[in-house]
C-alpha cells in the first residue's frame, strides 16, 4: 500500500513539472502564476504545495532538469573534444523537443541577466566541457597554448547566445546549423590542422541515431 501512495506522490510530482514547464517555457518566472502551474498540471493547489513549497522551488528544480543531458559525462572512460561536440547537439535536441529543458533553460538566462545573477548553472556546464577538454588536450586534439577554461567559458557563452537567436529568429528549427556552424569555424582556432577531420561537427554517428538527426550531406571545407 505504501508504495502505492508512492508511486502516486511521483506521479503527481511529474505532473506538476511538467504543468510548471509549460508555463515557465510560455511565460518565464514573472509571467507565471502558481494558478498557471495548477491549471498545466492537472492537480490541485494542495497537492502542488506538498511537493514544491514555493515558485521558486519548482523554478529550481526545472533548471536541474538540463544538466540529465550531461549526466553520462562522468563515467565516459575516454572523453574529449567530440563528447563536448555531441553535448552541444544533445542541448539543441533537448530544447527544441523537452519543454522542461526549454523551460530549465529560459529561467536561467531570465534570471542570469535580469534578477539575481546565478552563475551556478553556467559553471556547472563550463567545468563539464573543462573535464572533456582537458583529457583532449592532453592527446594532442587542443592546441597546447590555449586555455581549457577560457575555452570552456567561451563554448558555454556561444552556445547561450546561438541558441537564444535561434529561438528568436527560427523558433530553433535551424539549431543544429547552427551548431554546425560554431563547430566549422571554430575548430581550425583550436584544433591542430592534420586532426581537425577526426571531429564530426554534425555530431558522432552514435550521437546522430540516437537523437534522430540525419548525416551531414557532405564535408565542411574548413581551409
Amino acid at each position: 500500500m505504501a508504495r502505492v501512495r508512492q508511486e502516486r506522490a511521483e506521479i503527481t510530482r511529474q505532473a506538476i513539472l511538467d504543468g510548471a514547464a509549460i508555463a515557465f517555457d510560455r511565460a518565464g518566472f514573472g509571467g507565471t502564476s502558481l494558478s498557471d502551474v495548477v491549471k498545466h498540471a492537472g492537480v490541485t493547489k494542495g497537492a502542488l504545495y506538498f511537493h514544491f513549497p514555493s515558485k521558486e522551488a519548482l523554478a529550481r528544480t526545472l533548471v536541474e532538469e538540463q544538466f540529465r543531458v550531461s549526466e553520462d559525462v562522468p563515467t565516459l572512460v575516454d572523453p574529449g573534444l567530440q563528447t563536448v561536440i555531441d553535448l552541444t547537439h544533445r542541448m539543441a535536441f533537448g530544447l527544441r523537443t523537452n519543454v522542461r529543458i526549454r523551460a530549465g533553460i529560459r529561467l536561467v538566462v531570465e534570471f542570469g541577466s535580469f534578477t539575481s545573477p546565478d552563475p551556478s548553472p553556467y559553471n556547472t556546464w563550463i567545468e563539464t566541457c573543462r573535464s572533456c577538454l582537458a583529457p583532449a588536450q592532453e592527446r594532442g586534439d587542443i592546441l597546447p597554448s590555449l586555455d581549457v577554461r577560457d575555452l570552456s567559458t567561451f563554448l558555454v557563452g556561444s552556445f547561450t547566445g546561438i541558441q537564444v537567436t535561434s529561438h528568436v529568429r527560427a523558433d530553433r528549427e535551424d539549431l543544429h546549423s547552427r551548431i554546425v556552424d560554431l563547430w566549422t569555424y571554430l575548430l581550425p582556432g583550436i584544433v591542430p590542422a592534420p586532426r581537425i577531420a577526426l571531429f564530426d561537427r554534425a555530431g558522432s554517428a552514435a550521437c546522430r541515431a540516437e537523437l534522430g538527426l540525419p548525416a551531414p550531406q557532405a564535408p565542411v571545407p574548413v581551409a
